[in-house]
C-alpha cells in the first residue's frame, strides 16, 4: 500500500537486471511512482513499458546522482523511498588485490550509496517521512576466503546503516537493511568470469583462486538450485519493509540464508575457519 500522505516516489539504483529490476517492476505494479536507474538508461526500456520512469544514475558520478534526485523532487517534492541496490563483487586474495580496483569497489558499494543518501535526506526531513533501504548481502555478516574486498564493503554498509538509523529516526525516517543470500541472478557468473580473467596462474594463490572460482560455480549449479531464491522474493521483502508501520532493522532472504547467518552468528571463529578448510584449500599448505 502506497502511503497517501507522503511522497510515493521510489528511487532505485542498479535496475538493469536482477534484484533492482525485479524490485522496480514489483513496486510499480503496487502503485508506487518508481524511478528506476542504471548507468545506461537505455537498458531500462522494459521497465518503462512496465510503468517505471527511467533515469541515468551512476553511483560513482556526483552530477548524475544530483540530477536524479532533483528530477524526483521536482515531480513529487521529495524522494519517499531510496533503495540503494547497485553493487558488484570484487574477488581475490588480499595480498594480490589491486588497490585501485578495491577503491572502485568501495566507491560503488559504499561511498556512492552514502552520497545518494546525503542528497535525499534534506527532502525526507522536510517531509517528515522517508525510507532508506540499503541492499547489502548475507556477505555483510559472513565472510568467505577470496572475497575480502567485497565482504569489507558490505560490512561497512551494514555499519553505516546502523549509525544512520539512530541519527534519522527522530525525523520520521526509517533505515532498513536487506540482506540477500543466494539469489538466481547472473552475479556469480560475472564474479567467476572476473576471477578467470585476472588470475595469476603461476602465483602463490593460483590453486586457491581456481578453487574459489570452482566453488562459486559449483554452488551456482548445485546449492542455488536447491536453496536459492528469486529476485522477486527480495522485491516482496522490500515492499513489506517500506509499507509496514514499524519495519525490522534487517531482513535476510531467502530462508536458507537466514538459517546460515544464524548458525554463523553462534559459531566461534576457529570453528568457522575449520569449516572453510573443508571448502577451500589453504594457500601455502
Amino acid at each position: 500500500m502506497v502511503p497517501g500522505a507522503h511522497s510515493p516516489a521510489v528511487l532505485i539504483t542498479g535496475c538493469s537486471s536482477g534484484i533492482g529490476e525485479a524490485t522496480a517492476r514489483h513496486l510499480a505494479g503496487c502503485g508506487w511512482a518508481v524511478y528506476a536507474t542504471a548507468r545506461r538508461a537505455e537498458t531500462l526500456a522494459g521497465l518503462v513499458a512496465g510503468g517505471c520512469h527511467a533515469l541515468r544514475l551512476d553511483v560513482c558520478d556526483e552530477n548524475s546522482m544530483r540530477a536524479a534526485v532533483e528530477r524526483v523532487e521536482c515531480d513529487h517534492g521529495a524522494v519517499g523511498v531510496l533503495i540503494n541496490n547497485a553493487g558488484y563483487g570484487l574477488d581475490g586474495a588480499v595480498e594480490e588485490l589491486d588497490l585501485p580496483a578495491m577503491r572502485a569497489q568501495f566507491e560503488t558499494n559504499l561511498f556512492g550509496p552514502t552520497r545518494l543518501t546525503q542528497l535525499v535526506l534534506p527532502g525526507m526531513r522536510r517531509a517528515g517521512w522517508g525510507k532508506i533501504v540499503n541492499v547489502t548481502s548475507v556477505g555483510g555478516r559472513i565472510t568467505t576466503p577470496g572475497a575480502g574486498a567485497y565482504h569489507a564493503s558490505k560490512h561497512a554498509l551494514e555499519s553505516l546503516s546502523d549509525a544512520l538509523r539512530f541519527e534519522v529516526e527522530g525525523f520520521g525516517i526509517d533505515v532498513i537493511v536487506v540482506e540477500p543470500g543466494a539469489i538466481r541472478t547472473r552475479w556469480v557468473e560475472k564474479v567467476v568470469g572476473s576471477i578467470d580473467a585476472k588470475r595469476d596462474r603461476a602465483g602463490p594463490y593460483a590453486s586457491f583462486a581456481t578453487a574459489v572460482g570452482r566453488r562459486l560455480a559449483t554452488n551456482d549449479a548445485g546449492a542455488l538450485a536447491l536453496f536459492a531464491g528469486e529476485p522477486i522474493d527480495v522485491a516482496r521483502v522490500v515492499e513489506h519493509a517500506i509499507t509496514t508501520p514499524r519495519p525490522a532493522t534487517r531482513y535476510t532472504v531467502p530462508s536458507a540464508a537466514r538459517m546460515f547467518s544464524l548458525a554463523h552468528r553462534w559459531m566461534p571463529d576457529r570453528w568457522w575457519d575449520l569449516f572453510m578448510r573443508t571448502q577451500y584449500p589453504r594457500p601455502g599448505v
